[in-house]
């Protein structure tokens, strides 16, 4: 899935986490996070953006694309 990484980027800012912050509260790695966050991925699987999301506070569909 496509994932909206201005968006994923702007709810880390909004509270204040570093990537590695974020890596122990979603257990996604923070070299992933970067990556998504960069823009080198853009893709990513379903489990992943649901883990950021319950990290985040936020439902899953906040996190993806919209087309």
């Amino acid at each position: 899935m496509e994932i909206d990484t201005a968006k994923l980027k702007a709810l880390r800012d909004e509270r204040v986490l570093s990537l590695r912050d974020l890596e122990e509260l979603s257990g996604v790695s923070a070299n992933t996070i970067w990556r998504l966050e960069s823009g080198m991925h853009k893709q990513a699987h379903p489990r992943t953006i649901r883990k950021l999301a319950n990290a985040l506070g936020v439902e899953p569909s906040e996190l993806r694309k919209e087309r």
